[in-house]
């Protein structure tokens, strides 16, 4: 039996340990450019409308505050950018932050907080409905992220990360991801971070097209979205 509990806590060692192999064959590194800049096209131009009216949405209920929201993030091989979002909370958000840290619902090197009181009345919606992401189709374009590929941390997230977590910045960051579709904030920050290394072990264009398909249905509204 000692010998069986061992072995376990070997396996669980290596898990941990265990270094990622990352796909960088020319013809998917290719072909997956070549599906960002077509879909975040697409996409731009054909929810054109919904941008009008959620902009429209979030001045009639914060006229001061600006219409989209932008944040550092880390990418790629730890080379920061600006990440866009539609702007789902009140203007001094980032001010309020550090009193809420001890109310965090998340384990791990991430915040979540399911009633955020930060959070507008629009925000709850379109943050619920993933609509807040959508501007981030402007990013893909820029090549600072593609469609699919682990969510890009904030720095503050990434002091945090051990060698093993830093694995998550070998590719380049997505707008949705396997964490995403099939889990999302119901799971802690470890398990995020293996379903991360998994897609990043078994990358392939099928597997991004299958992830792009269940994103699809997380825009009508997940249960484990806030």
């Amino acid at each position: 039996m000692a010998q069986s509990g061992n072995a376990a806590s070997i396996k669980v060692q290596q898990r941990y340990t265990q270094q990622v192999l990352v796909n960088d064959r020319k013809s998917y590194l290719i072909t997956k450019r070549m599906i960002d800049i077509i879909g975040a096209l697409i996409g731009l131009i054909a929810l054109s409308w919904l941008f009008l009216i959620v902009a429209v949405l979030i001045k009639l209920e914060d006229p001061k505050g600006p219409v989209f929201f932008k944040q550092i993030r880390v990418g790629k091989d730890g080379k920061q950018f600006y990440m866009y979002k539609f702007r789902s909370m009140v203007t001094d958000a980032e001010a309020k932050l550090q009193e809420l840290l001890k109310y965090n619902e998340v384990s791990g090197a991430m915040f979540k907080m399911k009633n955020d009181p930060r959070v507008t009345k629009v925000g709850k919606f379109i943050r619920k409905t993933s609509i807040d992401e959508l501007p981030q189709l402007w990013n893909v374009l820029k090549g600072d992220m593609s469609l699919v590929g682990p969510r890009p941390p904030l720095p503050r997230e990434v002091e945090q990360y051990t060698e093993y977590d830093k694995q998550r910045l070998l590719v380049t960051p997505g707008c949705t991801g396997l964490w995403q579709v099939s889990a999302r904030n119901s799971v802690g920050f470890k398990e995020m971070v293996e379903l991360d290394l998994h897609y990043i072990r078994n990358q392939s264009i099928l597997f991004d097209l299958k992830i792009i398909i269940k994103t699809v249905f997380v825009l009508f509204g997940s249960k484990h979205a806030f």
